[in-house]
C-alpha cells in the first residue's frame, strides 16, 4: 500500500469515527425525508435521536393524501410510522442484531381532518430487555404501540407494530443490512 492509499485510508477512518456519528441523524433523515412515497403522502421526519432512541414524524391533510370523504387516507397513516420502530432497532443495536417487522395492526380511532404526528421511542431499559432476551439465540418478538395524533393532540389512530429480532449468529439473515447503514458505510 502505498503512502497516499494509507493516509486516505487513515483519512476515511478518522472520519467515520469522528465526523460521521453527529451527521448520521441528519443523513438518515435527509434520506427518509426524499423517499418517494413519503414525498408524495407529504410525510416528514422531524426528529431523530439515535442516542437516545427517539423518532417522530408528522403528515398534514393535503390533495395527496386525502381519502374519499376528505380526511386522512389509512394507507398514508400507517406508512408514515411503518418503518420506525425497526430502523432505530437496526441502528441502536447495531450489526450483531437482525431485526425485522413481524406484524401490524391499525386502529383508526377518529377521522383525520389536520396535520397528525406520532412519536417512537426505545428507551434504554427496552433496549437492555430485548438484548437480555436475545442472549439465548432465541427469536424475539417485541410489540410495539404508536399513537398518531393530530393537531389537539387526540389520537387518530393507533399502530401495533410486531418487531422481531434475534442475534445475527442464530439468524437465517445472516446477509440482512441496514441500506441506510450501507450508504453510509460506502461514503
Amino acid at each position: 500500500m502505498s503512502l497516499l492509499q494509507k493516509t486516505l485510508h487513515t483519512a476515511k477512518t478518522r472520519f467515520k469515527k469522528t465526523v460521521l456519528p453527529p451527521l448520521l441523524p441528519k443523513m438518515i433523515m435527509w434520506r427518509i425525508n426524499t423517499y418517494a412515497p413519503y414525498l408524495g403522502a407529504g410525510v416528514k421526519m422531524t426528529e431523530l435521536d439515535l442516542v437516545h432512541g427517539r423518532c417522530s414524524v408528522a403528515m398534514p391533510l393535503t390533495a395527496l393524501n386525502k381519502n374519499v370523504v376528505g380526511t386522512q387516507f389509512g394507507g398514508s397513516l400507517y406508512s408514515m410510522v411503518d418503518p420506525f420502530y425497526m430502523l432505530l432497532l437496526m441502528q441502536m443495536l447495531g450489526d450483531d442484531y437482525v431485526v425485522w417487522d413481524k406484524a401490524s395492526q391499525i386502529d383508526f380511532v377518529a377521522p383525520g381532518k389536520t396535520k397528525v404526528t406520532a412519536k417512537m421511542h426505545v428507551s434504554a431499559e427496552e433496549l437492555a430487555t430485548v438484548k437480555s432476551l436475545a442472549e439465548s439465540g432465541e427469536a424475539v418478538f417485541r410489540n410495539y404501540e404508536i399513537d398518531i395524533l393530530d393537531e389537539e393532540g387526540k389520537i387518530v389512530a393507533t399502530v401495533t407494530k410486531t418487531l422481531y429480532i434475534r442475534l445475527r449468529q442464530f439468524s437465517g439473515s445472516k446477509a440482512q443490512t441496514s441500506r441506510l447503514s450501507a450508504m453510509i458505510k460506502d461514503s
